[in-house]
């Protein structure tokens, strides 16, 4: 019987061992890369040729590991922040239908700057209320200007109806071919309609919309899909280390690195392979040219 209870506690301790070799192990597992995989580094320089000058080393300046490309990440943060429809925006004026025909087919809100004028035809004129009285009050009361003048009645619009039409067709007629052979006098059709222009508020959405997406664009990218950072030598060489197997890409976000009269940002796609050193040169050519946010 002593020699059992031996037996049973030799193997009970044999027991507890194991199970802590096994969780020794499982640890000693979980510490390790996904799959058993070797983690890999990425090593790059970074040169900047100025126009007829030699490449200078990019030195002291921040890189960004990203796990997905700095453009492709400003794609998501657009789609994150849906832009404002125009027609609907138009849909919701006070404007007559006329007027919001014509800002929908122009693809135009704003009723202002130098080109407003030119996309407004003497058709334009006649058939969007707003532009005919804007127009005729801007030049009507300059004799430099020579407006047709109508012969029609508002007596006659109850009196003699069929004289009166006559008579506005042949108005709208001479003024049409007026405007057609004076264009300047539209020029000054936005002084007119300037308290009812919608085009500021638009403006204003777009711009409003435009700092949310480029707002979003930096968080994603720093705080979704940076993988990484580090500031390069006195030779322009920076380094990434401790990277899983995949596709990385070098990236200076928004910041341009100078030299002479050259700026350069990148965005260069790298594929890191277990257990191996990825080496890339970063230049001009595979630069990505300055662009405003």
């Amino acid at each position: 019987m002593e020699h059992k209870q031996e037996f049973l506690s030799s193997r009970f301790a044999a027991l507890i061992v194991t199970g802590l070799l096994i969780l020794g192990a499982a640890a000693l597992f979980a510490a390790l890369p996904a799959h058993g995989q070797q983690s890999g580094s990425i090593e790059f320089t970074a040169r900047v040729s100025p126009t007829d000058g030699r490449a200078e080393p990019v030195r002291g300046f921040t890189f960004y590991l990203l796990r997905k490309s700095f453009q492709d990440i400003r794609s998501e943060a657009e789609a994150q922040e849906p832009a404002p429809k125009m027609d609907e925006f138009i849909d919701s004026l006070s404007v007559s239908p006329e007027l919001k025909a014509w800002m929908k087919k122009d693809k135009r809100v704003d009723l202002s700057g130098t080109e407003f004028p030119k996309a407004v035809t003497p058709e334009d004129v006649l058939g969007v209320p707003e532009f005919k009285q804007g127009y005729l009050d801007q030049n009507k009361g300059d004799r430099s200007v020579g407006l047709p003048k109508p012969k029609f009645r508002e007596a006659d619009k109850q009196k003699n109806p069929k004289k009166y039409q006559q008579q506005v067709d042949e108005y709208n007629s001479a003024l049409k071919k007026f405007i057609a052979a004076n264009p300047d006098t539209l020029s000054s059709l936005e002084l007119a309609l300037e308290k009812m222009n919608p085009g500021p508020r638009w403006n204003k959405m777009v711009a409003e919309r435009t700092a949310r997406v480029h707002r979003r664009w930096l968080e994603l990218a720093e705080f979704q899909y940076k993988a990484g950072q580090c500031d390069t030598d006195l030779e322009g060489r920076g380094r990434f280390d401790g990277l899983a197997a995949g596709n990385y890409w070098i990236s200076t976000i928004e910041m341009q690195a100078a030299s002479g009269d050259a700026r350069v940002r990148w965005d260069v796609p790298v594929r890191v392979i277990e257990g191996r050193v990825a080496t890339v040169e970063l230049t001009n050519l595979n630069g990505i040219e300055p662009r405003s946010p």
